[in-house]
């Protein structure tokens, strides 16, 4: 959610230049499908409390069931899978979504990201997503079954001797499609698009699900329920407005693309021609879109010359006092994670959890911001880049770009050596995806209807246990989890331990109002012997 991947860097972003582009639904793009069509009444649409009557009357059928979660993403399964071992069974949970497999998101944006099955991914080896315990890590695994105590070596001498050690994507998706298997997630899905969650006036909520385009149905289900868990993930991808411009205006999707969308094409071009592209962002995609063209040139001979745009250029170390530094050099923020360690289980989780307003607000600025983790290989690639000429870093911002009538793009540069034209056949933004809730249909109608509000980042402000402020309906409760709920008291939401410890919150808080059981140790070693030997729950 860790970056344990590519797209999971919740840190700060510049929004003052960007603006959301909506990624088609489905294996080919599965963030912020399109907006079903409005089967709403008006009387619906406009009352924030629904009776059962009202939906009845407009012609929408109600089924029961007592926890529903939106998104059906890793958020999603996260804590089914934390309520399913704290014993609540199967039909008493609904999972909706527009996906078929709860990492078919993540599967697909690591993907195109250059972040391939056999690739490792930015997360620490205990945040496995299948394994509420964390224990065998993703190490122990991986030592485990290449029989190499390499794995153990690293992550005992990481990160002074060694990179920090991170799983492989495949072993991840492995990983959970085994879990998923186990605890019965196909039973609780039920796919189709969510268009709203409301309060209901008895207490719980009603979640509005529109089928599917091609299901055999096309009539809306009202899920009647006294629990609701949101975990929606991005709303869709973030481009600068003149490059957004373009695509929008000369129909260009083929030159400007978003590192998140499929871009093979690309690279493939650049392998039969030499050529320019303008690589824009400073994170861990931009480090592994580089790293991917520099492998063309090592391994397949490619001649490609890349001009690459950080907004902030970062000279050296930077941070207000030696404890609370962050090294870094030749444009990059280095960090082994997108947040320090401590906001998942130390000192600044514990300090973040007291403070509110801007107090809060400013402890995450302190220690957020774009970085990338410091790996050996790409910044040897980087510096027999800069030596050979053909890679060149600057700090500034894409002002205009057109398509030259020549052939490929003509982009102007302002930076602080003034400006400069560049000719390049391509143009990668890698500056990551939309966090504004604003720009997701589920989320906006909470703000409009739900009486949730923002925190002091623009996230969904949330309890301590992930409950929704002002959303309370009755004996009901509403939670939120991952990336919407950004600026919270706890950093790090969209990653996996992120997700894991949301998902603990909600659940204990379950546990609490007596729809889930406790996990005492008892029921937490059982559990943990059942999942080591794979037996269902």
């Amino acid at each position: 959610m860790p970056d344990p991947h590519a797209f999971d860097q919740p840190g700060r972003t510049d929004t003052v230049h960007d603006a959301a582009v909506p990624v088609p639904a489905g294996p080919s793009g599965p963030v912020g499908p399109p907006a079903p069509p409005d089967e709403l009444t008006t009387l619906l649409r406009d009352t924030d409390f629904w009776s059962d009557g009202m939906v009845r009357a407009a012609g929408i059928p109600i089924v029961d069931v007592p926890f529903v979660t939106v998104g059906g993403g890793l958020g999603s399964f996260v804590t089914v899978d934390y309520l399913r071992i704290a014993g609540v069974p199967a039909d008493e949970i609904r999972v909706l979504s527009n996906l078929d497999y709860p990492w078919q998101t993540y599967e697909y944006l690591t993907r195109v990201s250059q972040i391939p099955g056999p690739e490792r991914i930015r997360s620490d080896s205990s945040s496995r997503p299948d394994n509420i315990w964390g224990f065998p890590s993703y190490a122990v695994g991986e030592a485990w079954r290449e029989r190499t105590l390499k794995p153990l070596a690293e992550v005992f001498t990481e990160p002074l001797i060694a990179d920090y050690w991170t799983p492989r994507v495949g072993a991840v998706f492995r990983g959970l499609e085994r879990e998923a298997k186990r605890i019965g997630y196909a039973d609780m899905l039920t796919r189709g698009l969510v268009r709203t969650v409301r309060r209901r006036m008895d207490g719980g909520y009603f979640t509005i699900l529109t089928p599917r385009p091609g299901d055999t149905t096309t009539q809306p289900t009202a899920f009647r329920s006294q629990f609701v868990h949101i975990a929606v993930g991005y709303p869709g991808l973030r481009f600068l407005p003149d490059l957004q411009a373009l695509r929008l205006g000369a129909g260009d999707y083929h030159h400007v693309v978003n590192a998140y969308e499929p871009h093979e094409h690309v690279y493939q071009h650049l392998m039969t021609a030499p050529g320019t592209v303008v690589v824009r962002g400073g994170g861990i995609v931009a480090s592994r879109v580089l790293q991917r063209i520099m492998d063309d040139r090592e391994r397949n001979g490619a001649q490609t010359n890349v001009v690459h745009v950080f907004r902030t250029f970062v000279r050296g170390a930077q941070g207000p006092h030696p404890w609370l530094r962050q090294p870094g050099g030749d444009g990059w923020a280095y960090q082994g994670f997108n947040y320090p360690k401590s906001v998942w289980g130390g000192q600044l989780k514990a300090e973040i959890r007291k403070l509110d307003g801007e107090a809060r607000a400013r402890k995450y600025h302190q220690m957020g911001g774009t970085s990338t983790p410091s790996r050996r290989t790409w910044k040897r690639q980087l510096a027999a880049g800069r030596a050979g000429g053909y890679y060149t870093a600057l700090q500034g911002a894409i002002e205009h770009v057109a398509v030259d009538p020549a052939g490929g793009l003509r982009c102007r540069i302002v930076g602080e050596n003034g400006a400069r034209e560049i000719h390049a056949e391509y143009i990668i933004d890698c500056t990551g995806l939309q966090p504004d809730i604003n720009h997701h249909r589920v989320l906006k109608d909470l703000l409009d209807h739900g009486g949730a509000g923002r925190n002091p980042l623009g996230g969904l402000e949330v309890e301590r246990h992930f409950e929704v402020k002002g959303t309370a309906s009755g004996n009901g409760a509403l939670y939120a989890s991952g990336v919407a709920t950004r600026g919270g008291y706890f950093p790090g939401v969209d990653t996996f331990l992120g997700l894991q410890i949301a998902a603990q919150e909600i659940a204990e808080d379950l546990a609490r109002r007596g729809f889930a059981q406790p996990l005492t140790v008892a029921r937490s070693t059982r559990q943990w012997f059942n999942w080591l030997l794979n037996r269902p729950v």
